[in-house]
């Protein structure tokens, strides 16, 4: 079974930084491609950031140059490094992993998820 958690939300002032983990278990983080989606209140859930299982790296344009996704294989975890944080990155964070191998940026091709941590950015 596979379990996904994260931590690491909380409330920052804008131009802040956070770190986002997710902890994976039933599921080796660098076999399989993992992501972060985002959902802010009234709104769709969105992609923000993925490393496939050959460690590329995809980041929607909003936060290209700001975050950061990585993961420590020894602990099993993606990390999301979030920088330069403001307002419209106010949402609920969710870590995603697939049950094939591969990447996508379409929640759907993700089967796995947490339950999500707050992030909210004050201006």
């Amino acid at each position: 079974q596979v379990q996904l958690v994260e931590s690491g939300g909380g409330l920052v002032q804008a131009g802040g930084s956070l770190r986002l983990s997710c902890a994976a278990s039933g599921r080796t983080v660098s076999s399989y491609g993992m992501a972060w989606f985002r959902q802010a209140p009234g709104k769709e859930r969105e992609f923000v950031a993925a490393i496939s299982p050959t460690s590329m790296l995809y980041y929607t344009h909003s936060v290209k140059g700001r975050f950061t996704i990585s993961r420590d294989n020894a602990k099993n975890t993606v990390y999301l490094q979030m920088n330069s944080l403001n307002a419209e990155d106010t949402a609920v964070y969710y870590c995603a992993a697939p049950r094939v191998w591969g990447y996508s940026d379409s929640a759907s091709f993700y089967s796995y998820w947490g339950q999500g941590t707050q992030v909210t950015v004050s201006s």
